[in-house]
């Protein structure tokens, strides 16, 4: 038996905080060491954090994770004074993280995959540095980068394409020196029979995977930076299982872990620990047994396959046979409900982004409605999961000690900040209560009278709600006015009230806009939508109902039970005996077909058209085709008024494929022809061929997601 121990370790690095993330590999490396471990793989780009992003573009974020390596032409040299022979290459700072790694004693014994940018001739790769013995083995660069959806990495790094043979890479002479080496492979390459293969690369058509086995490679690396997204676990899995299922191997796989910075949360297990091991012990002839039963593989291999570069090394890293030493059983994969992910992923992003930012805790504008009520649903949780760590002795760590300080100061603060109906203001008040936050009701009232009489004075005019006789124009006018105050007054008392309970720092606030809402423009510019960070703008109305319903059992917190039980509504318009405001009649859509239309329009990219046709096949029954092209046009005119409140759209945890994010998930013009003139005719003259033939929908939906769609401009929140 050939017996290997290896250690998978998932990190929670922050973009551009070099000594943390240092620190967190440093530890990484003495837990997999102290387990036994004789290989270990972090995440992706793990020294700078994976989503520096435009920082990867700035040498000082290259030069601080090693170091730098540039082709200067010669007649620049000669402008710069500079006498070096033609051609010459420019060594800049040493590789400052990686060479205080590898001048101590951290890579005694273990065989270490550490990834980080490298800058070779002029071009700039994202690379697995692979360390033995206080030296560099090999330098893998990445040959497929991940380029759509969230991700950019062509805008910061090259593909690497010469796969025939490594290249020979000079080290600088200071680490040369340091290391006693003076260069490395670099390429496309193994090492005895352990071999790279780096997040995105797994999942292309033509996985390296496939011809390294076929070389003799037994186990595979996958360091990666892949973000949590509601449902996405078992593709993960299933990539990983499909990697080796027919051929055999075994495969690593490391993970970025937390928020790093941005919009986006790492990992799929929610955990609050900055560093995580796994460690597993294996047999490598049990792949080699298997791989000789299959007779096809045998016949490939010995065939004229694509021969792959390898690097000796003058060391054995498994162990001999001994009885003492079990091998590792298989793991059962914990696969969380959406709802449990709703909870547990927004909240792990909450407390990374709270602590990082140095607030003093949170302020939330909560109506006692859903969306809000959700997000403290979440503030809650996030506290439960905290203590619990605490309780655990996460707090007996040095490395923790000053991540609970803020906690300590006191989270989830609650505010609310409404003139909503007497039933929303005492569900807010009870579940303010059942989380342990501390809450005011604020009647905003008299600053809402005070500008209309500013506006009186300054027009000689006073707008007035439809309900009471006012026109579209003025019943808009009044409630965003309302939603606007509530933002201003969110931002003051979450800039004072620390100053008021005789606390430093701030407080963050907290938007509650649902990715549905966001898509359809349902929301007014600036009002409580803006915000410092939104734990569920990526997250749909549907999902947040599902989550409100778990959460009343599972969180404790009974109230959120009767708030998913109530009708949507903004609460912005007078309520009268005869009148009460509705989200679904005010959009002219319900949440269920606006989640259809998302998926539709950025997951199978439908434009107007397509969506058209799509949907004359999913809707039936009751719904003829004019009555699709309707609910289509009516969706599509919307969506591009409204399409440019997404400009300034509150960073939100991304969750949903389908979210209308602007700044870097959905990348699409803000200024449209809301008409849609050629479109339209077209869909029109499709719905005319279709009726002159008779053609009748098929049924597969049951009818289901039907919807009112609205007459005129009634949207209180349309365009503005």
């Amino acid at each position: 038996m050939r017996l290997l121990k290896v250690a998978t370790c998932n990190l929670n690095q922050w973009a551009m905080d070099f000594d943390g993330n240092l620190k967190n590999i440093k530890e990484s490396i003495c837990r997999a060491k102290e387990a036994g471990a004789v290989i270990r793989l972090g995440p992706e780009l793990e020294v700078t954090g994976y989503g520096c992003e435009d920082h990867f573009l700035e040498l000082d974020t290259i030069t601080h994770a090693h170091h730098l390596e540039v082709w200067v032409p010669w007649g620049l040299q000669r402008a710069l004074t500079w006498n070096v022979p033609q051609l010459s290459k420019i060594y800049g700072n040493l590789w400052e993280c990686l060479k205080e790694i590898l001048v101590g004693d951290w890579t005694d014994g273990i065989f270490c995959s550490i990834g980080m940018p490298v800058i070779k001739e002029s071009a700039r790769y994202n690379c697995q540095v692979l360390c033995l013995n206080r030296k560099i083995v090999m330098i893998r660069p990445k040959m497929w980068l991940a380029n759509n959806g969230n991700y950019r990495e062509l805008r910061w790094f090259t593909t690497w394409k010469q796969k025939d043979e490594l290249e020979d890479f000079q080290l600088p002479s200071e680490i040369a020196e340091a290391l006693s080496q003076k260069s490395v492979p670099f390429g496309y390459g193994y090492v005895r029979a352990v071999a790279v293969e780096t997040c995105e690369e797994l999942f292309t058509a033509m996985a390296p995977h496939a011809e390294l086995q076929l070389n003799g490679v037994e186990v595979f690396m996958n360091a990666s930076g892949s973000h949590h997204q509601l449902r996405k676990l078992d593709l993960r899995v299933q990539a990983f299982i499909g990697a080796t299922h027919t051929i055999g191997g075994v495969y690593m796989y490391s993970n970025q872990q937390g928020c790093d910075g941005g919009r986006l949360y790492y990992g799929s297990q929610f955990s609050l620990k900055d560093v995580e091991v796994v460690v597993a012990q294996v047999d490598l002839d049990a792949v080699a047994s298997f791989r000789g039963s299959i007779s096809s593989f045998q016949e490939q291999a010995s065939s004229s396959r694509p021969k792959v570069s390898s690097v000796a090394v003058p060391v054995s890293l498994c162990q001999p046979f001994n009885l003492k030493m079990s091998l590792s059983g298989p793991l059962k994969v914990k696969y969380h409900l959406p709802e449990e992910e709703i909870a547990f992923g927004p909240s792990c992003w909450l407390w990374d982004y709270l602590r990082r930012s140095g607030a003093s805790g949170f302020l939330l504008p909560l109506s006692g409605g859903a969306d809000s009520s959700s997000v403290a649903a979440i503030v809650g949780c996030m506290c439960q999961l905290v203590v619990k760590e605490i309780a655990e002795g996460m707090n007996k760590s040095s490395r923790c000690n000053s991540n609970w300080t803020v906690f300590k100061k006191g989270t989830g603060v609650c505010f609310l900040i409404t003139a909503s109906s007497e039933a929303t203001r005492k569900r807010a008040k009870v579940l303010a209560e059942e989380i342990g936050s501390w809450h005011l009701d604020i009647c905003i009232d008299g600053v809402i009278t005070a500008l209309l009489s500013l506006f009186q004075t300054l027009t000689g005019k006073r707008p007035r709600y439809k309900v009471d006789g006012g026109s579209n124009i003025e019943n808009l006018g009044l409630q965003n006015i309302q939603a606007r105050i509530r933002m201003v007054l969110a931002f003051m008392l979450a800039s004072l009230m620390p100053w008021v309970h005789n606390k430093a720092g701030f407080y963050l606030v907290l938007g509650s806009a649902n990715v549905d809402e966001a898509l359809r423009g349902y929301l007014t510019k600036y009002d409580c939508s803006s915000a410092d960070i939104n734990p569920i703008g990526g997250i749909s109305k549907q999902d947040l109902r599902g989550f409100l319903q778990w959460a009343a059992v599972h969180l404790g917190y009974p109230s959120l039970a009767e708030i998913e039980a109530a009708p949507p509504t903004a609460e912005l318009e007078p309520i009268r005996a005869n009148y009460s405001q509705l989200d679904e009649v005010d959009m002219g859509m319900t949440y269920e077909e606006l989640s259809v239309y998302g998926r539709l329009r950025k997951i199978f990219h439908c434009g107007p058209v397509s969506m058209f046709k799509n949907l004359c096949y999913k809707w039936g029954g009751r719904l003829t085709p004019s009555e699709v092209a309707e609910k289509v046009k009516h969706f599509f005119k919307y969506y591009s008024i409204n399409r440019h409140k997404m400009t300034v759209l509150t960073p939100a945890y991304h969750a949903e494929s389908y979210s209308p994010e602007d700044n870097r998930f959905d990348l699409r013009q803000f200024l449209y022809n809301a008409r849609w003139p050629y479109q339209f005719r077209k869909i029109d003259q499709l719905v005319s061929e279709l009726d002159a033939d008779g053609v009748t929908i098929k049924k597969e939906l049951g009818g289901g997601g039907m919807g009112v769609v609205a007459a005129g401009s009634s949207d209180p929140k349309a365009g503005l």
